[in-house]
């Protein structure tokens, strides 16, 4: 496959050989786990999407194991119910994905589509992966806020071109550039959302995460930036 950016589509084959180290180690786990999905983990959500959140990569045991993102792990008990509170999301979460769970206006993606050991994809990874990510982003049209979570998420949302070409060119967490936010935060894994800890990382703290950049968004969204033309 050629790095034309036009020829990615927005999910990497079940199959794709780009990482060979994740390829081995999605291998492995299929050796150890048969029954899990074991394999690159494809972005949920509605394709009218005006929310995105980008997370780092599959957990081993949550979304490699139920092909969806942020299901099986305590990451997903925190995001979906916080979702669900605002509105992004409908029907019953179940750990295993045993569910009637559907976003509205909204989609979660990875920036890194396998399960990488120990929960670090390394640079070349991150850098092979990234064209997936540009191609989704590209194909949701009706997007108007980006929520990265964690520094690899933000580091590769920043760095994906299409992305890019709407930067205005200031180095913020918190960007409107053509009637796009994108806000960029950590995410509790060893890091600290809002002034809450990993240790203190529950629904209320996240919720208060969404409120203060949902509230953020409604406030600058009518600025004059916003109705820009795109360059």
């Amino acid at each position: 496959m050629s790095e034309a950016r036009g020829d990615f589509p927005p999910e990497p084959p079940f199959d794709c050989p780009r990482c060979p180290r994740l390829v081995e180690y999605r291998k492995q786990n299929a050796r150890n786990e048969p029954d899990w999905h074991n394999a690159p983990v494809h972005s949920f959500g509605d394709t009218g999407a005006r929310l995105l959140i980008v997370g780092l990569a599959p957990g081993r045991t949550g979304a490699n194991r139920t092909a969806r993102p942020f299901t099986g792990d305590w990451a997903g008990d925190l995001l979906y119910p916080t979702l669900q509170k605002f509105g992004f999301a409908r029907g019953e979460y179940d750990r295993d994905g045993d569910d009637d769970l559907r976003l509205v206006e909204a989609m979660i993606t990875n920036a890194v589509r396998c399960v990488p050991p120990e929960n670090k994809p390394t640079g070349q990874e991150c850098n092979r992966c990234r064209p997936f990510l540009t191609a989704r982003i590209e194909e949701l049209p009706q997007l108007e806020i980006i929520l990265a979570l964690g520094g690899i998420a933000h580091t590769n949302t920043l760095r994906a071109p299409d992305f890019l070409r709407r930067i205005m060119g200031f180095p913020l967490l918190n960007y409107l550039f053509f009637g796009l936010l994108y806000v960029g935060t950590r995410w509790p894994e060893t890091n600290t959302v809002g002034g809450f800890t990993s240790g203190d990382a529950t629904l209320e703290a996240f919720s208060t995460l969404i409120t203060q950049k949902r509230s953020f968004y409604f406030q600058v969204h009518t600025h004059p930036a916003s109705r820009l033309p795109p360059p």
